[in-house]
């Protein structure tokens, strides 16, 4: 059986040193980008990242970092088969983590929508389109004062691709989603 192997984002292998000529067998560690350091949170709980089963990291890849422009910070492979990988938001610090289903494992995630905010969301939306994508509802403005578009990732998973801007945090636009309802 071979050795699990991680590799770079850019392809090659990580390896780590050898001690001496007769050294046993080399182990691969995964590769890690410089990440900013944690900020102090004087003990309160931070959102680390998501975890997103798939049935192929692959095509999972294709999606997030060749189309929604994701950067790969490190994968793993398995004999030969990438079974994770870590990515950063084209913006931010923000990080999700592709990791490999079992073969009778669902990975539905009913219940759970990714919200990716993008301030020129229209034409974020063309460009997916021009590249063959479906995008289940176009952009448009919802009760709430965001603008959202909707589509789902190859494995089902529902993806909301939005922009709240300065409305992102204010309480009015519950207050507004509220009274669009009434009405």
């Amino acid at each position: 059986m071979k050795k699990p192997t991680a590799r770079k984002a850019s392809g090659k292998k990580t390896q780590k040193p050898r001690a001496t000529k007769s050294s046993s067998a080399k182990q691969a560690r995964p590769r890690r980008n410089k990440v900013s350091a944690p900020t102090d949170t004087e003990g309160k709980l931070t959102f680390n990242h998501a975890m997103i089963y798939v049935k192929d990291v692959d095509r999972g890849l294709r999606f997030y970092r060749d189309l929604l422009g994701f950067n790969l910070i490190e994968d793993f492979r398995y004999e030969g088969t990438q079974v994770y990988a870590r990515l950063r938001a084209p913006g931010g610090d923000a990080t999700i983590a592709l990791h490999q289903a079992g073969p009778a494992v669902s990975v539905s995630s009913e219940g759970v929508r990714l919200y990716f905010e993008v301030r020129d969301l229209d034409n974020f939306c063309r460009k997916l389109q021009k590249r063959g994508f479906y995008i289940t509802q176009l952009p448009r403005m919802m009760p709430w004062g965001w603008r959202h578009a909707y589509l789902n990732d190859p494995d089902g998973h529902e993806i909301s691709l939005y922009w709240a801007g300065e409305n992102r945090m204010k309480k009015t636009v519950m207050e507004a989603a509220r009274k669009a309802a009434r009405t």
